[in-house]
């Protein structure tokens, strides 16, 4: 007799719980977020050269597949060849030396709320009395989940 009681009970809530949909913005977002630097005018690429006392374009494609967070620039030099690289391509590098004016830059930029795709277009200038020579150029892209990618490009500063 309580079998057939407990039965129908057991097949409500099982009707009831599969009938409950998850929405989309239940789902726990574990993508990383993507920085591309495949477009032609994307820059710095591996292995880039740049002036100093010059300005340039830094310029990548940022993507997630549910919303973009921040991202932010580390500028740093690589004289005593230490390595973040990200790149399957290596670049030529000059002899070990110490720093004594080194460019340093750490900026964070803007991503509009909301976005799954945003192109970054931030104009830098590298001070004229720098130290020339090897550097890295890192990007650091996170989503709203807090899932981040890092893009470590090694470029020369001349």
């Amino acid at each position: 007799m309580k079998i057939n009681k407990i039965m129908p009970l057991l097949l409500l809530a099982t009707v009831f719980f599969s009938a409950c949909k998850k929405d989309e913005q239940d789902e726990i977002d574990t993508t990383y977020p993507e920085i591309s630097i495949a477009a032609p005018d994307a820059f710095p690429k591996q292995c880039s050269v740049i002036k100093r006392g010059e300005k340039f374009i830094f310029r990548a494609v940022l993507s997630d597949n549910v919303e973009l967070g921040s991202v932010s620039v580390d500028i740093h030099h690589n004289f005593d060849h230490h390595t973040h690289s990200t790149e399957v391509t290596s670049c030529e590098m000059e002899p070990v030396k110490v720093a004594v004016n080194p460019f340093l830059l750490i900026q964070a930029y803007q991503i509009p709320t909301g976005q799954k795709t945003f192109t970054v277009q931030q104009e830098l200038t590298v001070p004229a009395n720098v130290d020339t020579g090897d550097y890295h150029f890192m990007i650091r892209l996170t989503d709203k989940e807090g899932w981040q990618t890092i893009r470590g490009i090694s470029v020369k500063i001349q």
